[in-house]
């Protein structure tokens, strides 16, 4: 028996490591098929293979407004991938003797505090940078999210007390932004360094990512960088740039393919770089890859996956053959991207779009991935294409019904009369939302972020619809009013409409009490 095991180990070794890359043809034609399936302007590629870059092109546009061709050297915002570099940067100061993992954060941060006065005091650097703080998924995201808003650190800092959990400390995985910048300023903190700065210094520039910025205001060249895409009734357009720099630890950086692979080369080199420094611990590297909060496979998972979690800074998984995989995705508004490695088989995968469609790199990747892994072609073009499809006529429709529904109200004499319900709401960590009405519609706008301006539409008796102006958000919301014996508002809460939008725009997690 533990011979016939071992030759069909052999045999599944000797299959997955002798199956030929995808041709290059056969790569370009179907990144060009799926710029057009998933309206993409513009996307680059990278493939890490066998200690080199075996592709690296750019395909389509970078911008819809100048028409310039995207390629290998075009910046791309990575948005979340840039939480592997924060993680590699505290690992680095484990090693200096300056930090531990499970330390207080209080230790660094004496006035960090949370809802909960034991977590509080029991929350460590790891609690920080693994997902399981018991908040909601996104939770006070609205704080640097959309860019315009005046929130930094220390506001961060303050108002992460406000934030109710949703689940017990350590039960659950919820991804959360606002722990990492965090962390970017506990590094600060330690290091004497800001994280922009520790970033590019002691690893960007050691590891070789000569092209690359920790944030995109220190992006001096822009003359190859891309134009931020997304659909807006049912058109993709371009958009202005979106990033708060207040969350450079959780998704800051800008790189391109060739820098991206760098990185990916230095990481699978167990963090030594091409000059054969070694810039962190071998088991220190290796904990990175741990997995630190667990998630449940998908029945029928597509890789025969026995486990998949979060480490430090990545996601981890394994697939065909039993191989690790170390990942991120990262996503703002008006792109998405994609990282992939399997050390094992010393192949990384690198997608940056300039259109904020997870379909698309999700195409690309898992067709270069089965290539290696010896799967037959599985039509993940087509797949992924009738399931995009399918999901943005499903999202479009319950707007429609929305909006239709608030058309056929306008006029209706049992609503609440304005002055029922103009005011000023106010949130603990969100501040002021101001509802006004000038005698004919109402506005709301809210105080610290206001990018966030828009008309509020009558739904139905406790109800109204905010329409942002900035249709390139597609994060309109319900706003459900409560009122006391007199019919006069006292309170309200919000609700996104449809499940498109980013969860980054929680204003589900605001409590709005009427405060005048």
């Amino acid at each position: 028996m533990f011979l016939k095991r071992l030759l069909i180990l052999v045999f599944t070794i000797s299959a997955v490591s002798t199956n030929a890359q995808i041709e290059d043809a056969e790569l370009d034609k179907l990144i060009k098929e799926t710029l057009t399936t998933f309206d993409v302007p513009g996307i680059s590629v990278g493939i890490f293979k066998d200690g080199k870059e075996v592709y690296a092109k750019g395909h389509g546009l970078r911008s819809l407004t100048t028409k310039k061709d995207m390629n290998d050297n075009t910046l791309v915002g990575v948005a979340s991938n840039s939480k592997g570099f924060t993680c590699f940067a505290l690992a680095m100061m484990v090693d200096a003797g300056k930090l531990e993992w499970d330390d207080p954060v209080r230790k660094y941060i004496p006035e960090f505090q949370l809802h909960d006065s034991w977590v509080t005091k029991h929350f460590t650097v790891r609690d920080l940078v693994t997902h399981r703080s018991g908040m909601g998924l996104g939770a006070g995201d609205l704080m640097f999210f959309p860019e315009g808003n005046d929130f930094d650190v220390d506001d961060v800092i303050n108002n992460v007390k406000y934030l109710e959990p949703e689940t017990s400390f350590r039960s659950k995985f919820a991804y959360n932004n606002n722990m990492f910048i965090i962390a970017g300023e506990v590094l600060k903190r330690v290091s004497g360094l800001s994280w922009e700065d520790f970033t590019e210094t002691k690893i960007m520039k050691p590891v070789g990512m000569k092209n690359s910025k920790a944030s995109y205001n220190r992006v001096t060249d822009k003359s190859n960088i891309i134009d931020a895409h997304t659909r807006v009734e049912g058109k993709v357009i371009q958009i202005p740039h979106d990033w708060s720099e207040t969350a450079n630890a959780a998704g800051g950086i800008v790189s391109n393919v060739h820098d991206m692979m760098t990185w990916a080369k230095f990481l699978m080199n167990d963090a030594v770089t091409e000059s054969g420094e070694r810039l962190l611990d071998a088991r220190l590297f290796h904990e990175l890859w741990q997995l630190q909060t667990p998630l449940t496979v998908r029945p029928g998972d597509w890789y025969n996956s026995n486990f998949r979690g979060y480490g430090l800074g990545w996601f981890l998984t394994d697939v065909k053959g039993g191989h690790k995989q170390v990942y991120h995705t990262g996503g703002l508004l008006g792109t998405v991207t994609q990282f992939t490695m399997i050390p094992a088989l010393d192949l990384a995968i690198v997608v940056l779009t300039n259109q904020m469609n997870g379909s698309a790199f999700n195409t690309i990747t898992n067709t270069i991935k089965d290539s290696y892994l010896g799967y037959e072609n599985r039509g993940w073009l087509k797949r992924y294409g009738a399931r995009n499809a399918d999901y943005l006529k499903f999202n479009d429709s319950i707007k429609s019904a929305v909006y239709l529904k608030t058309s056929k109200m306008k006029g209706n004499t049992t609503f609440p009369k304005p002055e029922h319900i103009v005011g000023t709401y106010t949130d603990d960590w969100f501040g002021d939302v101001m509802i006004s009405h000038d005698g004919k519609t109402y506005s709301i706008k809210c105080k610290r972020s206001p990018a966030l301006f828009g008309e509020l539409l009558p739904y139905n008796a406790t109800t109204y619809v905010t329409k942002w102006n900035n249709r390139s958000f597609d994060a309109d919301v319900y706003v459900q009013f409560t009122f006391n014996e007199k019919g006069e508002a006292v309170s309200a809460s919000m609700k996104y409409i449809a499940p498109i939008t980013d969860f980054s725009f929680d204003f589900h997690d605001l409590e709005l009490i009427k405060t005048n």
